[in-house]
């Protein structure tokens, strides 16, 4: 990390579905990327851009970043001293419970907005993550679950169902679950088209329709994903980077660190499973 930066990135043993980042970046910056569940985020001092497919989002204090499942977005900082903030990333199981339990939603529930000037909200952000630092997961669920009705309340709404394939949105599709399979070895972008019958801008342009980001991008981003996994069940980093496809492990440690916010070994150490080996 550059000079000044430091960053935490953890998970209670005692609130299992919801990771907790708070940090202070000022050169680091998120390349696109997207989660598997919910983001919820809030800067305490600095302004961080967030790259949304809407546009950029310049997040201050007392706002709240809201990032659904699945969206490809980056973030960098947007003023010469960087931002801190604190950010929790609770799985779409949990945030389906609080959605069922407090609303009317029905189907996925997700957010119309990306972000909202709320500073109750952002309060709590801080909040779960300050009990969950003293070791109170009472407190820190209680208000998760609060944060989260309050932000499903003002700005929920049900996330719409896929619409029918297009042509092009099989094939990338089709390309996805390829490269997911053969995730250690995958082929080149004109082997992949011609062995799905189309051509590679054609499949160029029908992945980034559908996921938000070239192949290869997709491709670094999924493999981080896969390789938290076999971190967070006691993985050495040298064993995921192989196991996911990267070169080795100072590879791994670039692109995790860049798309996590913290390097593998911090990442275990924070998750419980222990130093790096």
């Amino acid at each position: 990390m550059a000079e000044g930066e430091w960053a935490r990135y953890w998970q209670h043993e005692r609130l299992p579905g919801i990771d907790l980042l708070r940090a202070h970046y000022v050169r680091h910056t998120f390349p696109r990327h997207s989660h598997e569940g919910y983001v919820f985020g809030t800067i305490t001092r600095g302004v961080e851009d967030v790259g949304l497919p809407g546009g950029v989002v310049h997040a201050g204090p007392g706002m709240v970043v809201m990032i659904n499942p699945e969206v490809p977005h980056t973030a960098r900082a947007g003023v010469t001293e960087g931002w801190v903030y604190s950010t929790l990333y609770p799985s779409s199981q949990v945030v389906a419970e609080i959605a069922a339990e407090t609303t009317t939603i029905r189907g996925t529930a997700g957010f119309a907005e990306t972000d909202a000037v709320d500073p109750q909200a952002a309060g709590l952000i801080r909040e779960v993550h300050r009990a969950a630092e003293e070791g109170n997961a009472l407190a820190a669920d209680s208000m998760l679950r609060i944060m989260v009705a309050r932000l499903l309340r003002n700005h929920g709404r049900s996330l719409p169902a896929r619409e029918p394939l297009t042509a092009g949105a099989r094939d990338a599709a089709r390309a996805r679950a390829v490269l997911e399979e053969r995730m250690a070895d995958p082929p080149a972008l004109q082997a992949l088209a011609a062995e799905l019958g189309t051509s590679p801008f054609a499949l160029l342009r029908a992945f980034r329709d559908r996921y938000g980001m070239p192949p290869h991008t997709w491709l670094t981003d999924a493999r981080v994903r896969r390789a938290r996994r076999l971190l967070d069940v006691g993985a050495a980093p040298a064993e995921a980077a192989a196991a996911v496809g990267f070169a080795d492990q100072p590879h791994l440690n670039r692109h995790f660190t860049r798309i996590v916010g913290v390097p593998p070994g911090a990442y275990r150490r924070g998750r419980g499973v222990g130093g790096p080996r």
